[in-house]
């Protein structure tokens, strides 16, 4: 991998199974049969690619193509099933609304509970609390239980402390849908920043592509489990609008 490389992706396969509900009783009748009980589907299919450190990448794709299944293995919350990711850096994920956050917990016990996990001293957490509470736009509710915010205020305090944990990588799964507009473009402001700062790479999932388009310089074109193509946002985003049914 190239010193510039900060994720890579070498003929990465993820398969998932559907059976982890059933019940032994279940696959009894199977068994007898001879029939095969392990039932899987795949949700990325022999994918490789490369991001350059300081690169925005957008994540197309209809749903199921295995979009958030990338940033989950970039965020090492899962394996591969064959092949490798390296990742090399520290990444800040933002991949589901609430994940992280203890919902008996505060939003000022929370940060500092998420800020540790994502790798800050808690003399770090002090230091960037306010900016942090500031960002959320939660003074009057930092030290209410996080169970009584909504979904737009845990989006909001979940982003504050992602982009104030000086992550070298970002990840970014749709949550910014759930945020009214003047927050959302606060957060695409930030996201500006980061653009700008060569040493922070962004991977953002969405199904708009006009903010794809926007704020990436290049995107993947996920469908049915593989990368259809991988080029300048414009161009893929061109092709994906084509393809749509």
């Amino acid at each position: 991998m190239s010193t510039n490389t900060i994720i890579k992706f070498d003929h990465v396969t993820k398969r998932f199974s559907k059976n982890n509900h059933k019940t032994f009783k279940e696959f009894l009748p199977a068994l007898i049969r001879g029939e095969d009980i392990v039932n899987t589907f795949i949700a990325l299919n022999n994918i490789s690619f490369e991001i350059k450190r300081g690169e925005v990448i957008g994540i197309i794709g209809p749903n199921g193509s295995g979009k958030s299944t990338i940033l989950k293995l970039i965020a090492n919350v899962m394996s591969p099933t064959s092949g490798s990711v390296t990742v090399s850096g520290k990444v800040s994920p933002l991949i589901e609304l609430g994940a992280g956050m203890h919902p008996e917990l505060t939003g000022r016990e929370n940060i500092y509970l998420n800020g540790s996990i994502l790798g800050l001293s808690q003399k770090e957490i002090s230091k960037n609390f306010n900016s942090i509470v500031s960002f959320a736009e939660l003074k009057d509710f930092i030290d209410t239980p996080v169970k009584h915010y909504s979904s737009g205020m845990y989006m909001r305090l979940a982003f504050a402390i992602a982009v104030h944990v000086n992550p070298e990588i970002l990840l970014v799964d749709e949550i910014l849908a759930v945020g009214d507009t003047s927050f959302q473009s606060k957060c695409f402001t930030k996201m500006e920043e980061f653009k700008k700062d060569k040493n922070i790479t962004t991977v953002f999932v969405s199904h708009n592509m006009e903010q794809i388009k926007k704020y990436c310089q290049k995107a993947i074109y996920l469908d049915k489990s593989q990368v259809i193509d991988f080029d300048t946002a414009v161009k893929v985003c061109s092709q994906y609008s084509k393809n749509k049914p």
